[in-house]
């Protein structure tokens, strides 16, 4: 049995590095990728296009303006005098938000009455404009609490004491609320999830193809034997880019990684026994190596949208829910943010791990009772 299974580890190997680029293509890919998505994928929103509509044009709405512009989040990109001009630049999406404060706004602050501040916003990207709302609201407050406190100062004295809540707030596992520290553990998994389907979908259809599987036939190789050897030389490729994209991480993106390094190893075996069973049977049911590569692309964009990586699942329809709970990325990306961020261990991340492993067993099961020393 080993025996048989060396020489098809042989021969995977020879298959898959007879071509020098597929080194670059398996270990270097994967790394710049790794860096892209992880600066592409991050919702921290930062230097918001900003136009300035102010009619008031006092001290108080200059020193508004200057409490956004100080804050780091907006940037101011135009100046504008009417509204024409003001819908204009919103149209070519040449300002995020405009700012307006109407004529009067630091009269009305000085005599102790409400000044209204308008923000206009680009709704066309929805959690982007919720963002700067929230931006823009905090701003604000603390602005208008100032001018509260300075006008009780007037009327009380200012040694009189002022009644206060004091709010003091602390994020555990990401102290400054670093969207990447979020993101790129699933880019991680993400990049796994590609890499292996795509791998092993081709596996058994380019035996088919090149006209191999006669000689498959022939052999005294089982099933189990035959897909053993196809799955472990890729098994070891992804370990290998684990630990490279893991390295760029927590080196180049200064993600934390709190937990277990063997857990994290222990845990990627659980999911590729997932992954890459599931290739396997793609490449069981197809007979030409585009149809896998269709049919992959058409598991990974649902996989990666139920998997929470995107998106909440709690927001998601009951349904989506339900079919979530077969998605194994769906499980890995808690075990990853877990074990990077949380420092957890299976004493918390057992019942992930053992869905991973029943996830894995089913589909591997499936793969091997469908695969036929057959050409149909």
């Amino acid at each position: 049995m080993f025996e048989r299974i060396k020489h098809m580890l042989i021969k995977e190997f020879i298959e898959l590095f007879r071509d020098p680029r597929m080194k670059s293509v398996l270990f270097v890919a994967p790394l710049i990728q790794t860096i892209v998505f992880g600066y592409a994928a991050t919702t921290d929103v930062r230097r918001i296009r900003t136009a300035i509509y102010d009619l008031d044009n006092s001290v108080r709405s200059r020193e508004l303006i200057s409490r956004f512009v100080s804050s780091g989040y907006f940037e101011v990109a135009a100046y504008v005098s009417d509204d024409r001009r003001a819908q204009e630049l919103l149209d070519r999406s040449d300002v995020q938000t405009i700012l307006r404060m109407n004529k009067g706004f630091g009269e009305h602050l000085d005599a102790g009455r409400t000044a209204g501040l308008q923000i206009l916003l680009d709704g066309t990207d929805s959690n982007t404009a919720g963002i700067i709302l929230n931006y823009a609201t905090k701003i604000a407050r603390q602005y208008s609490g100032q001018i509260l406190a300075m006008h009780a100062a007037r009327l009380l004295g200012p040694n009189r004491p002022q009644a206060q809540v004091e709010l003091a707030t602390r994020a555990w596992f990401n102290d400054n609320l670093e969207s990447r520290n979020f993101y790129v553990p699933g880019v991680i998994a993400n990049i796994i999830l590609i890499i292996t389907l795509l791998l092993t979908s081709m596996a058994v259809v380019r035996e088919k193809e090149i006209g191999t599987m006669e000689q498959v036939m022939v052999t005294p190789i089982t099933p189990a034997e035959f897909i053993l050897g196809k799955t472990l030389p890729f098994a070891l490729v992804a370990f290998v880019d684990v630990i490279l994209i893991t390295t760029a991480g927590v080196f180049w993106f200064d993600v934390p990684i709190r937990g277990n390094l063997l857990w994290l190893l222990f845990s990627t075996g659980l999911y590729l026994m997932s992954t890459l069973g599931v290739g396997l049977l793609i490449s069981t049911v197809s007979r030409t190596q585009q149809q896998a590569m269709m049919t992959t692309f058409f598991y990974v964009f649902p996989a990666i949208l139920f998997s929470g990586f995107v998106f909440p699942i709690a927001n998601m329809p009951r349904v989506i829910q339900w079919v979530s709970f077969l998605d194994p990325l769906r499980y890995f990306l808690i075990i990853l943010r877990g074990i990077f961020l949380k420092g957890l261990g299976p004493s918390m991340l057992w019942p992930q791990m053992v869905a991973l492993a029943i996830l894995g067993a089913a589909t591997l099961w499936l793969a091997v009772k469908r695969f036929h020393k057959t050409l149909a």
